[in-house]
């Protein structure tokens, strides 16, 4: 068990003191703050008391505080999991003492521990401390005109929620008494408490504000409906892409040919997949067919079929794809890779519904709905004489552009928990999503391979990311290359500082000529030398993820 004293929180020759407030960032030219991983704001306290008197007039007092007990609850859970990300095998006082110097960073409270005993591992906690400076017994002045109630509504679910949040175990904490210093208050394990019915009630939702909410959902939900639905497996509710899957609604119950147009991995074939499954042929076969990735020696006889001995090697007759999808539908990606005599034989079955296996005399009648796709300018293909004329009128139909994922940000953090959800099933772990800095970066990146590269970039994240985490940006591995450079001179030109103190170590570098991946490997064998073998250790020192550096270890192993 680990005892201590009479510590105060907030000593400004304290080294941890420096460490911590070096988390926090403020970025004028976004207007934007972070602690961390975490996107941060600033909040005049008048009108912190302004939402104190609305949640009370609005809801009683007994409410309000519940809903800021399970506030404070939350941001207390989120700031364990920070201090578990960054601090690596602390001992279990410096984990508790961090979470206090992170509570008064933010402006809330200054904590002075004076009694605490703790073993994380034992399940053992005790904590008798006083809130000093509190913001919250300042709000209550304001709207009560006393100070003689302890009201420390946030912040005991802060302590709460941190510090159950490092124990893994439900620690209570309670204001107990109101002292010239401030609110005395003291944390030990539920169990250790008598009468904690009350305070109990706290940390579970309010089940008639809950449904309260539930309606107000309801509602919004009604009010924002249009004639449109959206399959499981089509996530989508920015502007273009609704109206893209408005048309496919309306071309579903039709036999109508349609083109899919659309940026390499917008999800044409999901597209085409779910156009099927609400169309009166879903009961028949859908049958998906790449037709640039088919060689122009067999992609007649593995469209239309081929009857035994058309060609040396055709051994036996064999039915086509589209045979295989009679009653159904074919999906034809890629379509403008189809080579002349295929395009010939594809615009036959368009305007009759019949088709000729290879080699075959005899014609045979189909019935099947065509959906074509593909990711180049048809009408260019035309010109060229690449494609052909009559086959594009026919193709060309019903229309329907996908948007690239670029034009329809608002979905990108759907898709994205829609693909955690799914990487984290097949890897048999629990992740708890995204960190702030993460979802930044995923919506102002460009997305040149749209959701296919997303679905990429989340499957690389949940193998990095430790069980039970959040994912962060370090974990995403984004094409540098895409992003717009932000840090620029006066002429618009990248420019590094003379004072800069690596510019001679970086101008060594460049003059050998040594590769990044190179660099990257030597400095990663460096660190993890440096710290005989430890890689928590070999992260910290290179400013890293722990996960990070495991990836590079297994590049450097393998």
């Amino acid at each position: 068990m680990q005892k201590y004293q009479r510590l105060t929180g907030w000593d400004e020759n304290s080294p941890g003191i420096a460490e911590i407030a070096s988390k926090l960032k403020f970025s004028f030219d976004t207007g934007e703050i972070w602690l961390d991983e975490e996107r941060m704001i600033l909040l005049h306290s008048s009108s912190f008391i302004e939402l104190y008197k609305e949640l009370i007039n609005t809801l009683g007092s007994q409410r309000a505080r519940g809903v800021l007990t399970r506030i404070g609850y939350a941001s207390g859970l989120r700031d364990a999991e920070i201090i578990k990300a960054r601090y690596k095998n602390l001992p279990d006082l410096e984990m508790l003492h961090k979470g206090t110097l992170l509570h008064s960073l933010e402006g809330m409270v200054l904590v002075e521990l004076k009694e605490v005993e703790i073993d994380i591992n034992a399940g053992k906690y005790y904590v008798d401390a006083i809130w000093k400076n509190s913001i919250e017994s300042q709000i209550h002045s304001n709207i009560f005109n006393h100070t003689g109630v302890p009201t420390s509504w946030i912040e005991t679910g802060y302590a709460t929620g941190f510090v159950s949040g490092i124990t893994g175990k439900f620690i209570l904490h309670k204001d107990v008494e109101h002292t010239l210093e401030g609110t005395r208050f003291i944390g030990k394990p539920l169990e250790e408490w008598e009468n904690t019915e009350e305070y109990l009630e706290l940390y579970n939702p309010d089940s008639i504000v809950e449904k309260i909410l539930d309606l107000q959902e309801e509602l919004d939900q009604l009010k924002a409906s249009i004639p449109l639905t959206l399959p499981f497996d089509i996530i989508g509710q920015s502007k273009t892409f609704k109206e893209a899957w408005m048309l496919a609604e309306k071309a579903s119950k039709s036999p109508v040919t349609v083109l899919l147009l659309g940026e390499t991995g917008v999800g044409k074939e999901v597209f085409a997949r779910q156009l099927h499954q609400t169309s009166l042929r879903s009961n028949n076969a859908f049958v998906a067919v790449n037709c640039g990735a088919l060689p122009d020696d067999l992609i007649e006889s593995e469209l239309f079929g081929v009857e035994k001995g058309a060609y040396t090697g055709a051994h036996i007759s064999r039915i086509g794809r589209f045979e295989r999808a009679e009653g159904g539908t074919i999906f034809l990606d890629e379509i403008g890779e189809l080579s002349s005599s295929a395009q010939t034989r594809l615009l036959r079955v368009l305007q009759n519904g019949e088709l000729d296996r290879l080699g075959d005399t005899q014609t045979r009648k189909i019935d099947v709905r065509v959906i074509a796709a593909t990711n180049v300018n048809l009408l260019e293909a035309v010109e060229k004489g690449t494609f052909r004329r009559d086959l594009y009128f026919r193709l060309n139909v019903f229309p329907i552009v996908i948007p690239p994922l670029r034009e329809r940000k608002e979905d990108i953090y759907s898709l994205a928990q829609l693909f955690i959800e799914k990487f984290s099933q097949r890897e048999g772990k629990k992740i708890k999503g995204l960190t702030d800095k993460a979802y930044k970066q995923l919506n102002t990146y460009d997305w040149p391979g749209n959701i296919r590269e997303l679905e990429n970039a989340m499957e690389r994240a949940i193998i990095l990311v430790d069980d039970h985490c959040y994912i962060d940006e370090s974990m995403l591995f984004l094409n540098s290359s895409e992003y717009k450079v932000t840090f620029l001179n006066q002429d618009g030109n990248i420019e590094l500082s003379e004072k800069d103190p690596d510019r001679k170590i970086i101008e060594e570098i460049i003059k050998r000529q040594i590769p990044l991946e190179v660099l990257e490997k030597k400095i990663a064998i460096q660190a993890i030398h440096e710290c005989d073998g430890n890689l928590s250790a070999a992260a910290r020192l290179m400013g890293i993820t722990r996960a990070q550096i495991g990836y590079l270890f297994k590049k450097l192993s393998s």
